[in-house]
């Protein structure tokens, strides 16, 4: 079992930063690809960015390309959410995930792949 923890959220004007962390349990957590989804009141959770095992391979949604970048220590059991440049529109519940399954560029994206979550954490972008 993989129990997910994230850290980082919170309020920041637009144009600022934020770095979210995500804790992994257990001794498995080279082996796990790892994503991103945020999930804003009343819209549907949606893909952020994912990051292969070895975190050689990343891909990242349109809306968050060039201001925000994803990295994991493998030594820490961590994934790191660097967040750049916010908007107001980035404001959201941000979910850590989880998965033993290889995942491409073309279905990373899709959260029932994913097999752990994490409980989320707040990200609010103020105007």
């Amino acid at each position: 079992q993989v129990q997910l923890v994230e850290s980082g959220g919170g309020l920041v004007q637009a144009g600022g930063s934020l770095r979210l962390s995500c804790a992994a349990s257990g001794s498995t957590f080279s082996i796990l690809a790892m994503g991103w989804f945020r999930q804003a009141p009343g819209k549907e959770r949606e893909f952020v960015v994912g990051i292969s095992r070895s975190g050689g391979s990343t891909s990242y949604a349109d809306s968050v390309k060039g201001r925000f970048t994803i990295s994991r220590d493998n030594a820490k059991n961590t994934v790191y959410l660097q967040m750049n440049s916010l908007k107001p529109e980035d404001t959201a519940v941000y979910y850590c995930a989880a998965t033993f399954k290889t995942l491409n560029k073309v279905v990373v994206g899709t959260a029932l792949l994913y097999n752990y979550w994490g409980q989320g954490t707040q990200v609010t972008v103020s105007s």
